[in-house]
């Protein structure tokens, strides 16, 4: 059966949601699926692994089926998923989902898989071995903190937007900057005029981006609680002692570097140098404040991330009313009304 055409008089060729997490994503998304033919594609660099369920807030099973959704699950934990791919991926999706005569709505907080999609990203150099193993070496004498210090000092833009003790990315900052004498920044904020000059489209066809952003903080902060709490009561433990009981896995891998999850390896890796396999009340107390406070500082840097993007139409997400608001705007600009 031939695919149907895109309708005619729609107005988008796409559509985005970005927002920090906790923000509303996820509902905003669901209530659109319900009101308009849509397919989602996941702008989460945590939601590609596969086995990484609770950790990761994936959708469930029902929220999954209430629409087609893409990049979800395509890759084990062991391997590696970068902005480059995402790219690939995506812009084969966006063309694919009109062909279907469906909106393709991205949807996620991956904020540099946003920036890679709307302008585009600079060839960087390829993995050097030996030269990341120098980094590493450096760091296990002096401290990964040691090695984000000097970041600040050749590549403050990445510096600001990264934990003093992210080692996969301090190290592949380091090793691009050593091999090639440009900042991993400057191959991720390549010609943004260019950009804006050849805006993504679909078709022919623009899209449009929303941003769920918090007016208080503090309201975020509170849904960030609550998220992990309920990850906590959903089996986030069990969840990750199974990953760690495979074998293969290790805390340096992508996957396991994920907020959440680099907390609770931690944990465990402790609990288990005393010879223990569960964590104890005071130990999941403190994993829970320092995943809570981890979570924390990956929302202030995605909505870092989202005032570099002027393109953006903020919705107002911790006031009354603002998946109504955003809904209605949608379908204002589809010429659709609301269900």
């Amino acid at each position: 059966m031939q695919a149907p055409n895109p309708p005619q008089d729609a107005t988008l060729g796409w559509l985005a949601i970005a927002g920090p997490t906790a923000s509303g994503k996820t509902a905003l998304a669901l209530a659109l699926a319900q009101r308009m033919p849509v397919e989602i594609i996941s702008v989460d660099s945590a939601l590609v692994f596969r086995g990484m369920d609770i950790g990761t807030a994936k959708p469930s099973a029902q929220e999954l089926a209430s629409a087609p959704h893409h990049l979800i699950d395509i890759r084990d934990p062991l391997q590696a998923y970068n902005a480059a791919e995402f790219v690939r991926d995506a812009r084969q999706l966006l063309g694919e989902i009109r062909a279907r005569g469906r909106l393709p709505l991205l949807i996620g907080g991956t904020m540099l898989y946003f920036k890679a999609l709307f302008e585009g990203l600079d060839e960087m150099p390829a993995a050097q071995p030996a030269l990341r193993a120098e980094i590493e070496q450096q760091a296990a004498r002096l401290g990964w903190p040691a090695l984000h210090a000097q970041l600040a000092e050749v590549d403050p833009v990445t510096a600001d937007r990264l934990s003093p003790n992210d080692s996969q990315r301090i190290g592949r900052a380091l090793e691009v900057w050593r091999a090639s004498g440009k900042t991993i920044s400057s191959f991720h904020q390549r010609d943004k005029a260019a950009g804006a000059q050849r805006p993504l489209q679909v078709d022919g066809q623009p899209g449009l981006l929303f941003s769920l952003e918090p007016v208080e903080r503090a309201w975020l902060h509170g849904r960030i609680a609550e998220r992990f709490d309920a990850m906590l009561a959903q089996g986030f433990i069990d969840e990750m002692v199974h990953l760690r009981a495979r074998g293969d896995l290790t805390p340096e891998l992508p996957a396991m570097r994920c907020v959440g999850y680099r907390q609770a390896w931690e944990a465990l890796d402790a609990a288990e140098r005393e010879g223990r396999q569960e964590l104890n009340a005071a130990e999941l107390a403190a994993l829970r404040e320092r995943g809570i406070f981890a979570t924390r500082q990956l929302a202030k840097r995605q909505l870092t991330w989202l005032r570099s993007m002027p393109q953006r139409r903020v919705v107002a997400c911790d006031q009354p009313g603002a998946l109504q608001q955003a809904l209605a705007a949608i379908e204002a600009l589809l010429g659709t009304s609301a269900a």
